[in-house]
């Protein structure tokens, strides 16, 4: 009976490993496998649960609404601490619009503008969201007229109350066809920018779609083949859209959450089910039937899917060390949509896969399908192109090495800074009248606000110190000279002061960061500091801006060290190897660094100014290192864990390195290029947009992509592995080809663990 019994065992275990793919009969399955069999068997449950998952999202996302960031959460540095005194001492300057009066052609008629003017001062009094009209202004050549307009409630809300008053302002227009009417501050500016952005976003849908769908149908040949990562995508970005509504409720979103959740959605979303489809195409072309492929790709391509998205997710997290809600709200929405394709690619892609079967390769593109179909066909090119790291190794590691390091270079001389108004595209309405405004009212180019706090017994003193220090802003070249001490606003009980002073300079520009400068280094040190215990801070848009700078430049060396750290516990435990760990953060880090250098420079000079359709103001955008240097990393680890880990099951059946290494580029070269062309495209449509942090992100991580995949994956990565032999996998005792030095005996050998890729 006991020989019948263990007879039956075997023959199952045989069958069961012959129909299921590498070990699957000997092993206990995944996780990934159960999650694909299952979804592969109920296929119409897994689908309908997964659209259900999406409308809730988007639904309860909707509902809550998205929050946004305000000045109390961005905060930092000196000019954090002044908003800090505002709030509490309640000298939160008000939100405030400028109406501009200018003649449409000629000279302005002086008798007309007036008229107008007052007629702008009737309408907005008249207004609920208007707490007050300033005196008009006239210009001093008398060709413009300003009207200043106060809002009423939190500055923050100034773009929800800003529509009464361009309608105010449009209804006094129609009355005065010679003159142009037009209106610039915190409500129009915020509005503006917000359509600019709507704009933008709409521009990367419209041609990252089609330009994906295509590259798609290059890599498969078939149409359906390349809808299904596309349509995944697309649901795991709008499911992702409504889950960072709900999360925005403890993690602000700092203006830019839906240009990270399109992005990275878009790019990772199609590139974790082409993994996914190749491998169970691959395997269907072996023979397996419908759901043993699945299984195995879920076996291998399924878990490098896991590790490659908690990879990214980790990455990403080390935001959170930044400990300010501009990069906490980014973090929040790269990581949620990460695990949410992460999670499609595992529960329903396989259910569609079940569901469409052979079918999943039609409609046909009859030249490009005759090219992918063939599973088995020698991969010239990449044995040609690996052909220098595979028998030279040493050169070729250098080479590439030296390389790189050369287009690092330019990273040392990185100089940050957050956009200013000055940065906008011209293109932009609100710009045109800004330029206008700020050509005759210099005065209103840029301004910053002092903040005082006095000590127990000492308003008065204070207050002189606060007055003396606004007149000698009068003396300096570096300041206009209209500020009066009238304009110093005290707190309720009178413990503390604000005053504006203001520079008829671009607030990026040098001029301004020197005015700043003087007014912190030397006269409010000099006047208020000589106060015992008072207490003074400078905020404003180029306080700010610095300030910020700083911050970054302070904590990029932590946020490095945590990703770094957390990156090699990840990678040793995936792989079980420390050497693994060790040089995918070096060749990691090696490829962010060349990255940033190229994005110095080509943003802080101006030779791709014509190219890329921008303005250099010579530094790159303050908030884009520490963000792409987490994203960048995540996105490499991507790659890297499939190239590495097919690299490894190779290794595992004995295979000398050096044909391991071979066997495992170029069976995975055509989906990395073609994944890394989809992410490159998608990088590329975002450089293309009008603004500025958009335009720097889509170039930084294009480039680092496109680095990662040709390069390191080509050329540094297989001569490095080369190069260290059965030491890739140290601790883990791995067999030794014979290329490697003397095969273990059989009885040696270790248990084959579940392939990674």
């Amino acid at each position: 009976m006991s020989v019948c019994l263990r007879a039956r065992r075997l023959v199952v275990v045989k069958e069961t490993t012959h129909t299921r793919g590498p070990e699957m009969g000997r092993q206990r399955r995944a996780t990934t496998v159960r999650m694909a069999r299952w979804s592969a068997t109920h296929p119409w449950r897994a689908i309908g649960m997964w659209i259900v998952f999406v409308v809730v999202c988007v639904v309860v996302g909707g509902m809550a609404g998205t929050h946004k960031a305000t000045s109390a959460d961005t905060g930092v540095g000196e000019s954090g601490r002044a908003g800090d005194i505002a709030r509490q001492y309640g000298l939160v300057a008000p939100a405030s619009e400028n109406v501009l009066i200018t003649a449409k052609s000629g000279a302005l008629d002086q008798a007309t503008a007036e008229r107008a003017a007052a007629a702008v001062t009737a309408g907005m009094k008249g207004l609920k969201e208007v707490a007050n009209v300033g005196a008009v202004m006239v210009s001093a050549d008398k060709s413009a007229y300003l009207v200043p307009v106060e809002y009423k409630g939190d500055p923050k809300d100034a773009s929800k109350h800003v529509d009464p008053i361009i309608k105010a302002r449009k209804d006094v227009e129609k009355r005065f066809p010679t003159l142009r009417l037009e209106e610039m501050g915190d409500g129009s500016g915020a509005k503006g920018i917000s359509e600019q952005i709507g704009k933008d976003l709409g521009q990367a849908e419209l041609f990252s779609l089609p330009v994906t769908l295509i590259i798609l149908m290059v890599a498969f040949g078939a149409l359906l083949a390349a809808a299904v990562p596309v349509l995944l995508a697309i649901t795991a970005v709008l499911g992702s859209v409504g889950l960072f509504g709900l999360a925005s409720a403890v993690f602000p979103d700092p203006g830019s959450a839906a240009n990270v959740i399109m992005m990275i959605g878009m790019a990772v979303g199609v590139d974790y089910s082409l993994f996914y489809v190749r491998r169970e195409r691959e395997e269907r072309a072996k023979g397996l039937g419908k759901i043993d492929a699945i299984e195995v790709a879920a076996q291998t391509s399924g878990h490098a899917v896991v590790v490659s998205g908690f990879a990214v997710a980790v990455s990403m997290a080390g935001m959170y060390v930044a400990g300010d809600a501009i990069f906490s709200g980014l973090a929040t929405a790269g990581i949620i949509v990460v695990l949410v394709a992460m999670l499609g690619s595992l529960t329903v892609l396989p259910a569609l896969l079940a569901k469409l079967g052979n079918k999943i390769d039609r409609p046909r593109v009859p030249l490009l399908w005759r090219l992918t179909a063939r599973q088995d066909r020698e991969p010239r090119v990449w044995k040609a192109m690996l052909k220098p790291a595979l028998n030279h190794p040493k050169a070729t590691l250098a080479v590439s090495v030296l390389a790189l390091v050369a287009l690092a270079l330019p990273t040392f001389g990185m100089k940050l800074q957050n956009t200013g108004i000055d940065d906008f595209p011209r293109s932009m309405p609100m710009m045109q009248t800004y330029d206008r405004m700020t050509a005759a009212f210099p005065n209103k180019h840029v301004s910053s606000e002092i903040y005082v706090v006095a000590p127990a017994g000492r308003n008065a003193e204070a207050r002189a110190a606060l007055e003396q220090a606004v007149a000698r802003t009068g003396t300096s070249a570096l300041f206009t000279h209209d500020t009066q001490p009238a304009d110093i606003k005290a707190s309720a009980d009178g413990r503390a002061f604000r005053a504006k002073v203001t520079a008829p300079f671009g607030s990026t520009s040098k001029q301004a960061k020197d005015a700043l400068k003087e007014l912190r280094d030397t006269i409010l040190p000099q006047t208020v500091g000589k106060v015992s215990g008072a207490e003074f801070a400078v905020a404003g848009e180029t306080a700010d801006n610095l300030d910020y700078a700083q911050h970054v430049k302070d904590k990029l060396p932590l946020v490095i060290g945590f990703v770094l750290l957390l990156t090699f516990v990840m990678m040793a435990f995936t792989f079980r190897s420390v050497v693994v760990a060790l040089t995918a953060i070096a060749i990691n880090l090696l490829s962010a660094m060349a990255a940033f250098g190229l994005l110095v420079a080509v943003f802080q000079h101006t030779w791709a100014e014509g190219l890329l359709d921008f303005t250099s103001n010579g530094t790159v955008i303050a908030w884009l290192p520490l963000f792409l240097f987490v994203v960048l990393f995540g996105l490499s680890m991507d790659y890297h864990v499939f190239v590495v880990s097919r690299i490894r099951e190779a290794a595992l059946t004995g295979m000398p390195t050096k044909k391991a290494v071979e066997r495992g580029i170029t069976g995975s070269a055509g989906v990395v290029t073609s994944a890394a062309i989809v992410m490159v495209s998608v990088f590329a449509v975002f450089a293309t947009l009008s603004m500025m942090d958009m335009k720097q992100m889509g170039v930084g991580l294009a480039a680092a992509v496109l680095i990662d995949a040709i390069v390191v994956r080509i050329v540094v990565l297989p001569s490095l592995m080369v190069l260290l032999g059965h030491r890739n996998w140290w601790p883990s005792k791995m067999p030794r080809g014979v290329e490697d030095g003397p095969r273990h005996r059989m009885t040696d050998r270790p248990t084959v663990p579940t392939p990674l890729g």
